[in-house]
């Protein structure tokens, strides 16, 4: 059930490749183990001038990635550090970006808050 957003920082006036998103979910459902059509990702970019890290300037080269990944029942401990790895890997390679400036979020639980179809997982 993994949804997977990311938020790529870019140049002004610039923006993520069309085909990004679904590089992405198949990259992703690949090394996350997921069934075709179980992994879903919503793509989204922040302009450079509306993003900052205090007291630094930033290269282009430097502009970060955010993933947040919500599954139902996320993976604990060491499988969840793991996991963090492959999704890092997985989006600096789809991205271009630097593993270093891919930033990894787990939200809570899925499982009683999220419906697909009017359906509560």
């Amino acid at each position: 059930m993994p949804i997977v957003d990311v938020t790529l920082v870019v140049a002004d006036g610039d923006g993520p490749a069309p085909q990004l998103a679904r590089e992405l979910a198949d990259a992703l459902g690949a090394a996350l183990g997921c069934e075709p059509g179980r992994l879903w990702v919503r793509l989204h970019d922040l302009p450079a001038a509306r993003y900052a890290e205090n007291e630094a300037g930033l290269d282009p080269g430097e502009l970060p990635v955010f993933v947040t990944l919500l599954h139902a029942d996320p993976p604990q401990g060491e499988a969840r550090a793991a996991e963090a790895r492959r999704v890092c890997a997985t989006v600096a390679r789809c991205t271009g970006r630097p593993p270093d400036r891919v930033h990894v979020e787990f939200a809570a639980p899925g499982r009683g808050r999220v419906a697909f179809g009017g359906e509560l997982v």
